[in-house]
């Protein structure tokens, strides 16, 4: 047991080191064997965790997505039962919002959109991970709350598409062209809010 657990660790360390350097140097400026310095451990410990530099990346990515993920999950499951749609809405946009906006994310998201030519895999990776998986999750609770009487969606695909691009449209383009700009929490909350409001205003049925 305590093997397996210096094991993680060791593990979270070296990923911990990765996303410091693929964030400073961005993922073709960062070399394992920079990664296995920073991480204090051989480049072959380096090598029998991960196998390459790209399968690393895609597990920081994925990993620190499904983290996000998991931060607003028990909200994400209110919203198809919801007795209230119009706040639990807001509540899962508010926290989405700013999951999606944490800083490292914001700065990974470049780095994948910067090497998406050279390495479209990792995009893909990103890809799935992120704008797909939430359209998916999205379209089924259009698809349950359209059968509830809450929501009139013809295509709950579509729906899901403009549900999550009116949450996080603003703040993103924003962030991918001004790396210092600031996005306080009200100012998000705001975001979010008012794209619930015209989501609803066209597609809710009240």
């Amino acid at each position: 047991m305590e093997t397996t657990g210096r094991s993680a660790r060791k593990r979270e360390s070296i990923l911990d080191a990765a996303r410091e350097l693929f964030l400073r140097n961005g993922y073709l400026g960062t070399s394992m064997d920079e990664i296995a310095a920073l991480a204090k451990v051989s480049k072959q410990t380096v090598y029998k965790h991960f196998g390459d530099k790209r399968r690393m990346f895609v597990e920081l990515l994925t990993g620190d997505m499904d983290r996000a993920d998991a931060s607003v999950a028990e909200l994400a499951e209110a919203v198809p039962v919801s007795q209230d749609l119009a706040a639990d809405l807001r509540a899962f946009a508010r926290a989405y919002l700013a999951a999606v906006m944490q800083p490292h994310l914001i700065r990974l998201r470049r780095v994948v959109i910067g090497e998406a030519e050279r390495f479209p895999e990792l995009a893909e990776a990103w890809y799935a991970g992120g704008p797909e998986q939430a359209y998916a999750t999205f379209a089924e609770w259009f698809e349950v709350l359209g059968r509830r009487g809450l929501i009139r969606a013809e295509d709950p695909v579509v729906a899901a598409q403009h549900f999550n691009w009116l949450v996080l449209s603003v703040p993103i383009n924003e962030a991918m062209a001004r790396p210092d700009a600031s996005f306080e929490r009200d100012r998000l909350d705001r975001v979010a809010d008012e794209a619930v409001r015209v989501f609803l205003a066209a597609y809710g049925t009240s």
